[in-house]
């Protein structure tokens, strides 16, 4: 999901290879990174307050989103471009190694930082990562992803996020879809939706795991389920992947976006379990 929600904090920006990154941060303490994929510094903003009570909390917009602008906006965004985002502004703040959350996209993007810069990560929270190529069904999904891909670019929004929602397993009433997608919407919303769809969703979910390097690394790995994402396609996903790094999930309130539908209570599920309960 997207979201373009203001925030209070100071706008910080950093040049980095092909791009210009608006980050946050806020507290003082121990270094948390909130980051997604494509959702925005925005969308973590309640989470992040609450966190720096008692840490350094760092948030960004993923390279290409809002206000991190790229030098050719025709750029994909992949996985490991995100990762080595994430490991110079950790390196720029100069507060790591960090415990990194990462939501949907952004846990596949703290995956791969984990992979590629292990020394900068102490501890991991991959809530939710889309990971399909980890399920027996990966085919079918790469068709359906392709589908509503390429129903969105023909300019049938409302009908690519049905599909989206549809092979998501999250129950979505059409009038609801229509409602949210159609009709006049936020330009800026509109440009990071589209990009999202044209060049990011599929490199992520697309993204294979070295889970063999990851078993391996010197760093703790959380792998996160929202309590009331029974039986949808990120549930499998993250199921999948605690198995193949020989885990058992944590659960966290809500679903997919809890930490945005339930700041205060999810928030204090992550500190018991950066805590180690």
């Amino acid at each position: 999901m997207l979201t373009n929600t203001p925030d209070a904090a100071p706008a910080r920006s950093l040049e980095v290879p092909g791009a210009r990154l608006h980050y946050e941060v806020r507290g003082r303490g121990p270094l948390v990174v909130l980051v997604g994929a494509p959702m925005d510094a925005g969308a973590f903003a309640p989470l992040a307050d609450l966190l720096a009570a008692d840490h350094t909390v760092l948030t960004t917009d993923p390279r290409g989103i809002n206000r991190s602008r790229l030098d050719d906006p025709e750029q994909d965004s992949t996985p490991q471009l995100r990762a080595a985002d994430l490991s110079r502004l950790i390196a720029h703040v100069d507060a790591g190694p960090a415990v990194v959350v990462g939501s949907s996209g952004g846990a596949v993007t703290a995956l791969a930082l984990t992979q590629q810069y292990p020394e900068q990560v102490h501890t991991v929270v991959a809530h939710e990562p889309p990971l399909i190529e980890l399920l027996e069904d990966r085919a079918r999904l790469r068709v359906g992803t392709e589908q509503l891909v390429a129903t969105y670019l023909g300019g049938d929004v409302v009908g690519a996020w049905k599909q989206f929602f549809a092979q998501a397993d999250i129950a979505v009433p059409e009038p609801v879809v229509e409602q949210m997608f159609g009709g006049e919407r936020d330009a800026g919303q509109v440009a990071d939706e589209r990009r999202w769809f044209a060049h990011e969703m599929r490199a992520t979910t697309y993204w294979s795991p070295d889970t063999s390097r990851l078993r391996s690394a010197p760093c703790r790995i959380v792998v996160g389920i929202g309590e009331d994402s029974s039986g949808q396609l990120c549930d499998r996903t993250s199921r999948a992947l605690a198995q193949e790094l020989g885990t058992e999930p944590t659960a966290f309130p809500g679903g997919h976006t809890g930490f945005v539908d339930f700041p205060k209570v999810f928030a204090s599920r992550l500190r018991t379990v950066l805590q180690g309960g």
